[in-house]
């Protein structure tokens, strides 16, 4: 009992303010409604429950792909979702009669997806959209009804619209009341510099280009395994490789990914198996407790993905039991074919034009640092440059913190290997350490934007704009290194300013404020400076230190 509220303080520390567990709340709605919808039209409409399923699904994953949509993207989703589920409902009737057809256009459309977020977010939000329905298909198992015929498409598009619609009803309802928040919208920081790339990366697609074909050839070579050994349930395998290659971030954000992805289905259906046993085909009891477990997904998503991976793997469990199909039976398939599709995700986005996660960190923190090199360069005075910066490099360090899991997973188990009989603890800073100081850079940035909007004065203090000058230049120089661009090295600031035991710092509270939130954006800067060295040596004359007194 100690354990089990152990595990429910870190769930609920992980969500402070329970903004989770309420959106969690709206997503549940949604699919209950859709659910419910989808059952009165089976039932007038004498359909197969397939559409029941498809309701669920669409409804639970388009609340996450629309979270930060507007009123615009909202209109978009409806349009887009009816021709993707048409879409793939003729997919799905062509698996029966051309399965190698079907296959190839199944592996497009996950391909395709992906691509499009060279577009930008909007687009990117219609890729993700495009892609649901897909993913839909291969969650009803084998034999769930007879073969669709086209008619069928047009009730499974009005099924989609159904889903979409309250989908985008109950989270504008929920941002309305307040229930939970509204989306921020933040503004992408200014491109910065690239690193110098190597002779032969420069011939490389762009960056999503890349990810689509790895992403088709993680789904390809899924469908040719997976029919290859399991003729009647090659899904899981093809589900397994699209989940571990969807939103990859590098090579280790694969691979972590993929190893919690098989450890979380493996626990999962474990736990499924033993507790479907206790339902017989088409109980109502099933149902229930299918909600409760998806409810359970969507919240746990962000402590670990192994939970969220965990609950879906039981949720299809108990979905497989409740079509009459013994989860005893299949246990050892299900769990071969998810370990089968995390290996051909994985080899896929390794072995296919890979984006090194080293790389991408450093893109990430270079974009972070051209907003926070923006920030401190407002005019003290210009109240929207200084909330679009900080806006800027909040959305700069979100975008950096989807790269922490695995960093941080590596960095744990270095630290743990250094402790081992005959390891030898690393003195030097992990790359996980320059998401952590990024991360620390909001609140000392918050602090300065509050100041300076509530005093403008504050930010044409000569102290503040000696150290600010100071500081910017050291992100110049964290930058410079990142791109291995000459120019003058990272100098710590903190370290040269002269100490004075005994004596008071001199200063109105406001300005030590400021100061003190300089200093911790320059000792975090520090941190970035460690991690990737200084840049080449700049040419005589072009050193030029910032005074400090």
């Amino acid at each position: 009992m100690s354990s089990y509220f152990s595990w429910l303080h870190r769930a609920v520390r992980f969500d402070p303010g329970l903004r989770l567990l309420r959106g969690t709340a709206v997503t549940t709605a949604a699919m209950l409604a859709a659910y419910g919808s989808a059952l009165l039209i089976e039932h007038f409409a004498d359909l197969r429950v397939d559409v029941v399923v498809q309701a669920v699904v669409l409804a639970a994953t388009a609340a996450r792909v629309q979270l930060a949509a507007d009123r615009y993207d909202r209109l978009l989703g409806l349009a887009v979702l009816p021709a993707a589920a048409a879409g793939a409902a003729e997919i799905g009737r062509l698996m029966t009669l051309h399965p190698n057809a079907a296959d190839a256009l199944f592996t497009l459309g996950t391909a395709l997806a992906v691509w499009l977020r060279r577009f930008g977010p909007r687009a990117a939000r219609g890729g993700g959209l495009l892609v649901l329905p897909l993913v839909a298909l291969l969650v009803m198992p084998p034999d769930a009804g007879p073969a669709a015929d086209h008619a069928h498409t047009l009730w499974v598009a009005l099924i989609a619209v159904v889903s979409g619609a309250w989908v985008a009803l109950f989270q504008a309802a929920a941002v309305r009341t307040g229930l939970v928040p509204a989306p921020l919208r933040a503004p992408a920081p200014e491109p910065a510099p690239e690193p110098n790339p190597e002779p032969e990366a420069r011939r490389r697609p762009d960056v999503h280009t890349r990810m689509a074909l790895q992403m088709a050839g993680a789904v390809g070579g899924a469908f040719v395994a997976g029919r290859a050994v399991w003729p009647d349930h090659w899904a899981w395998v093809v589900l397994t490789a699209f989940i571990v290659c969807s939103g990859a971030r590098g090579r280790g954000d694969v691979l972590f990914k993929g190893l919690q992805r098989a450890v979380g289905a493996a626990a999962g259906t474990v736990v499924a198996t033993a507790v479907a046993g206790s339902f017989g085909p088409h109980e109502d009891a099933a149902v229930v407790l299918i909600f409760a477990v998806l409810a359970l997904a969507t919240w746990l998503r962000e402590l670990s993905y192994a939970y969220w991976a965990g609950c879906v793997t039981a949720v299809l469990s108990l979905l497989y039991g409740w079509f009459g199909q013994s989860s005893d039976d299949l246990l050892r398939t299900r769990l071969a074919a998810i370990g089968l599709g995390a290996a051909v995700g994985i080899a896929a986005s390794w072995l296919i034009l890979p984006l090194r996660t080293r790389d991408v960190l450093r893109r990430r923190t270079a974009d972070a640092l051209a907003a926070l090199t923006e920030l401190l360069g407002s005019p003290g005075g210009d109240r929207p440059a200084l909330l679009r910066g900080r806006a800027r490099f909040a959305y700069g360090a979100g975008q950096l913190e989807l790269l922490a899991r695995p960093l941080r997973a590596e960095r744990r188990a270095l630290g743990l290997a250094g402790r081992l009989p005959g390891g030898a603890p690393s003195t030097h800073p992990h790359r996980a350490d320059v998401v952590d100081a990024v991360a620390a850079c909001e609140a000392p940035l918050g602090v300065l934007v509050d100041g300076a909007v509530a005093d403008p004065a504050l930010w044409s203090d000569p102290r503040v704009a000696r150290l600010n000058r100071a500081v910017a230049a050291n992100s110049a120089a964290v930058r410079r290194a990142i791109g291995r661009r000459p120019g003058p090295a990272y100098q710590g600031i903190r370290a040269r300013i002269p100490q004075q035991s005994g004596a008071a710092p001199a200063g109105s509270p406001e300005q030590l404020r400021m100061l003190t939130a300089l200093l911790a954006v320059d000792d975090a800067l520090g941190t970035m400076a460690a991690v990737f060295g200084d840049p080449p040596p700049a040419e005589a004359g072009e050193v030029e230190e910032a005074g400090i007194s």
